[in-house]
Parts: structure tokens; C-alpha cells; sequence
């Protein structure tokens, strides 16, 4: 793919076997337009960020190449997550089938009401930022710092490698 761009995708599930809804949803990024998935990171079981009462989640995070622009990566990971059965219902940080957050567009920045880039609040996410550094601990987060470096800041005791990638 010439003039690809390196993104990276947070991918988080909590509902209706997570570990399944996490590979499904890895296999059909690499069935996104004009995109491959490069590399995925392990899976890991983190608390809920959410209301409390709902199970764990899995996370993961993949690395896309990828030639669509942000607004078109974006839309083809919402309707990524419908087709994998994802229903909004407004409850933020609520349980769900699937979560596919764009997380990074190469350098790019972004802050509109449709697109917030880097992913806001990515800096404070040990479980982003866990399985980003296992694929990319030097990859500079726009205005905030090397993965590496952030990851360093944030509480990990919490969260379980559940399966190696």
C-alpha cells in the first residue's frame, strides 16, 4: 500500500465471551479497505473503567497500515463494531460486545466532534497503554510522550496477561 500510515487500535470487550469477540473483531481488521493488519498484542483482562457491576474486559491492541484517512478509518471501525454486534445504548463506559477505539493516526492530531486524535485520555489508560507498549514502547503519543514513558505513570498491578500474542 503506498503512502499507508501506521494506526494503532485499542480493542476492549466485555460481554458474550470477550476473548472471541477480541479475535473476530482482529481478523476483520485485516478485511478493512485499503488497510492490513501488522501486529497485535497479547490479550489482557483489566478491571472495568465503568459503572461498577459489570465483568472485566479484555483488551488488546492491533497496529494497522493502513490507507484510508482517519475520518474513513474511523467510520469503517464503527461499522466494524455494529456488524460485530455492538449496539449503543448512550451508557458510557458500560459493558459491551466490542470497543474498537482509534488510538493513534501516525502523528496526526485531530479534535472534532466526530474525531479526537490521539484518543483523549489515552495517557492515563494502563489498559492501552500495556499492550501499546508491548508493540511499540517508543512510538510518540502527539503532544503527550513516548509510550514508554506514559506507561511509567500509570498502575498496572491490576491487569493479567491472559494470552500471549
Amino acid at each position: 500500500m503506498s503512502g499507508s500510515v501506521d494506526a494503532w487500535v485499542g480493542l476492549g470487550a466485555n460481554l458474550e465471551t470477550p476473548e472471541q469477540q477480541i479475535r473476530q473483531a482482529l481478523k476483520a481488521l485485516d478485511t478493512l479497505p485499503d488497510t492490513r493488519l501488522a501486529c497485535c498484542s497479547s490479550l489482557y483482562r483489566t478491571p472495568p473503567m465503568g459503572p461498577p457491576g459489570q465483568p472485566d474486559y479484555i483488551n488488546a491492541v492491533a497496529g494497522l497500515c493502513t490507507g484510508l484517512d482517519p475520518e474513513a478509518l474511523l467510520s469503517a471501525l464503527l461499522a466494524l463494531e455494529a456488524r460485530l454486534g455492538r449496539r449503543r445504548n448512550g451508557e458510557r463506559w458500560g459493558p459491551r460486545v466490542i470497543d474498537l477505539d482509534l488510538l493513534c493516526y501516525g502523528d496526526c492530531r485531530r479534535d472534532s466532534e466526530f474525531l479526537r486524535l490521539p484518543h483523549p485520555g489515552i495517557a492515563q489508560r494502563a489498559f492501552v497503554l500495556l499492550p501499546l507498549a508491548e508493540l511499540a514502547p517508543d512510538l510518540p503519543i502527539p503532544g503527550q510522550g513516548r509510550v514508554d514513558q506514559l506507561l511509567a505513570a500509570v498502575d498496572i498491578r491490576d491487569i493479567e496477561v491472559i494470552e500471549q500474542a
